[in-house]
């Protein structure tokens, strides 16, 4: 039985990941930085959280992160922690960088220093591209991050590739475009959109406050992307992979087909708030995921009409139920 070890395993990607390796028979380990106070609220709601052993596990610390490993002695690593909101990223500069490049930096030297065989997968992300001016991007498109979170994310990415190549590590990236699912905190705006769509079509009397609504983005459900993280590390070779659709839609296109599922113009309901608009934002975001169809024979299959409409009767039956 081969064994996983999920960093992060709480958040959506986790819980996803968890699943799949579940599946197909792993014995699956998975850390938070408290593991007796994290509620794992996603590993509950897919009932697979009495099959997973939970540590605890700071990824700053460096002999945290070493005795964690070396007590699993995990086949395959995932690391999926570390700040996830690029929003946040503008109000946590530091935290979003030590997060998540000190914390790759300590998995790929506990693994150089131990000698261990252990295949490293890294989350990356589509917001390392920065915009690509109406292009899709691929694993060839230079990075020109513009967010805290995208420069800390290209650092860690920039790390893997490192040390993959002067140490013969096998650790990969994988450059990921938006994909969401009903796991989403509500601070990300597709849930925030899909949460108080529902509350109104209930009759609340509540507002969408939204920022900037004109920009696209290359949506794809989460679960599928945890199947493509989980081929990348059952190839012969270590490599970067993007996964994403190849297509895009505007947000206000998905706020529209979320109110037109009820029957609601989208025009009543919303607010443009400049609270919520960034520093810095990227207009256009759409990647090419051909060399993922090619070599892992990965290829999103739901399209965004599908993700909103899930996504909406989860939660219709997460309020029916609460």
């Amino acid at each position: 039985m081969k064994k996983a070890l999920i960093i992060g395993i709480s958040g959506q990607d986790g819980t996803y990941l968890a699943k799949h390796l579940l599946k197909n028979g792993y014995e699956v380990h998975g850390t938070s930085r408290d593991a007796d106070l994290s509620s794992f609220s996603g590993l509950k709601k897919l009932a697979i959280y009495e099959k997973v052993s939970l540590h605890s596990m700071s990824l700053i610390d460096f002999r945290s992160v070493m005795q964690t490993i070396l007590q699993v002695q995990p086949d395959e690593i995932y690391n999926l922690a570390g700040q996830t909101s690029v929003g946040l990223s503008f109000l946590q500069p530091v935290e979003t960088l030590e997060s998540i490049s000190i914390g790759s930096l300590n998995i790929l030297e506990v693994l150089r220093f131990h000698k261990l065989p252990t295949k490293f997968y890294n989350a990356c992300s589509s917001e390392c591209f920065g915009d690509t001016n109406g292009k899709a991007a691929n694993e060839e498109t230079p990075f020109r991050p513009r967010s805290p979170y995208a420069v800390a994310k290209a650092a860690a990415f920039w790390q893997v590739a490192n040390y993959r190549e002067a140490y013969n590590l096998f650790a990969c990236s994988g450059i990921l475009f938006n994909h969401e699912s009903p796991l989403r905190p509500k601070r990300f705006v597709t849930k925030k959109i899909i949460k108080t769509a529902c509350q109104i079509a209930k009759g609340e009397k509540i507002k969408l406050n939204l920022g900037n609504i004109s920009i696209k983005r290359d949506w794809g459900w989460a679960e599928e992307y945890a199947e493509g993280m989980y081929l990348m590390l059952q190839q012969n070779q270590s490599d970067d992979f993007v996964l994403a659709t190849g297509k895009n839609t505007t947000l206000k296109e998905f706020i529209k087909k979320t109110f037109d599922y009820f029957n609601l113009s989208y025009e009543d309901h919303i607010v443009i708030n400049n609270e919520f608009i960034r520093p810095t934002d990227l207009t256009f975001n759409l990647g090419d995921p051909s060399k993922a169809k090619r070599i892992l024979h990965w290829e999103a299959k739901y399209s965004i009409d599908d993700i909103i409409r899930m996504m909406i009767e989860e939660e219709l039956i997460q309020t029916k139920t609460n």
